[in-house]
């Protein structure tokens, strides 16, 4: 193994040479645990823990290292983080979509990835609406998506191909591909995005089958898996913790707890390129900030009534704009709070001054 092979380029190299300090060392996070993390340098992998300035100075959760970031070292302790290429985030979780109680806190759910493979189970676990925010998580991170829909030995060849047909309806140049990782069938695709030094993530519903596939893919039984559960279909929990895991091609694969929820954290961008046909339809309203709903001349709607555009795909896309517009509405509430809370200290300590008599 050698830091090439993890996935070091000269991005990170050069970000690592800018700190101008010999006593470090280069590894990459290849696990969290809930006090240290382990990190392997290209020879060994070992625990590590965070220096006290590093910890004095992380402002945030998502300031700690996450799974498949590059620090600096001194000895077992990391010192720096190196710039991340892209970091998959999502709102934590809880209440997803209520004005009132929007993700307060960002979870970082992978760092420095390649491709992202959104795994759907064609079973209870399939929903279009569920994969549309999948890629639009997907794509404000910045990675690059593709789709798999597992168990696919459940259905014979022609439902196989329209379930290709629906998710490919909705997800505009993004590979889609059926496979079943418990037969090992349809894995073609997804090795040839492992290549060697690359990092790809899986992200889906707990029960999608990505512990089968993780197996699959490494060609042992690293990772216990469980059977859907019965009793309404719902997946149960098997992956606990967020690891990356080499595979024997030379590739990397972030496996991941089931999402329950998708709650978004960074901007919109994302919309634009999970929704291109709705917005496309968009500029040809007569109103530059139609609501797509009831305004007379809505390009939208027009394709609705065409059957053009189906109505749950609208839905789907106002309910995303909206959650942005609240948490947009948040942070910019969040930072006139902290501008206020600035100038009451400022006035305070002109106050304090004055009373003392210091000019």
């Amino acid at each position: 193994m050698t830091l090439e092979n993890l996935g070091w380029n000269n991005f990170f190299n050069r970000h690592f040479e800018s700190l101008m300090d010999r006593t470090l060392r280069p590894g990459r996070v290849t696990s969290v645990r809930k006090n240290s993390f382990l990190v392997c340098d290209g020879k060994d992998e070992f625990p590590a823990t965070v220096s006290g300035k590093f910890f004095r100075d992380a402002d945030k959760l998502s300031s700690f290292p996450a799974t498949g970031d590059w620090v600096a070292l001194k000895e077992s302790v990391i010192t720096k983080l190196l710039p991340r290429r892209n970091a998959l985030s999502r709102g934590a979780s809880g209440n997803r979509g209520k004005k009132e109680v929007m993700p307060s806190e960002q979870q970082v759910i992978a760092v420095n990835v390649d491709t992202a493979f959104i795994v759907c189970g064609l079973d209870r676990d399939y929903n279009l609406r569920r994969i549309e925010r999948y890629l639009t998580l997907v794509y404000n991170s910045g990675c690059t998506p593709a789709i798999l829909l597992n168990k696919c030995d459940l259905h014979q060849e022609p439902e196989v191909a329209d379930f290709k047909d629906d998710v490919s309806e909705v997800a505009f140049g993004v590979p889609v591909w059926p496979i079943s990782a418990k037969a090992g069938v349809g894995l073609t695709g997804i090795r040839s995005r492992l290549t060697a030094g690359s990092t790809a993530v899986l992200i889906g519903s707990s029960g999608a089958g990505k512990s089968t596939l993780v197996n699959c893919l490494s060609g042992n039984e690293d990772r216990v898996t469980r059977a859907v559960s019965d009793h309404g279909g719902k997946g149960v929990h098997t992956t606990t913790s967020r690891d990356l895991i080499q595979l024997p091609g030379g590739g990397m694969i972030i496996d991941n707890p089931g999402l329950r929820e998708i709650a978004f954290w960074d901007d919109e961008d994302g919309i634009g390129y999970a929704f291109p046909d709705v917005e496309e339809m968009a500029t040809t309203c007569r109103f530059t900030d139609c609501s797509h709903r009831h305004e007379p001349g809505c390009g939208v709607q027009a394709a609705i009534q065409t059957g053009d555009l189906p109505p749950e795909r609208l839905e789907s896309y106002l309910k995303m704009k909206q959650e942005f517009h609240y948490l947009a509405e948040r942070r910019q509430k969040s930072a006139d709070r902290i501008e206020k809370e600035r100038w009451k200290a400022v006035a305070m300590k002109i106050k304090v001054l004055k009373k003392s008599g210091k000019p």
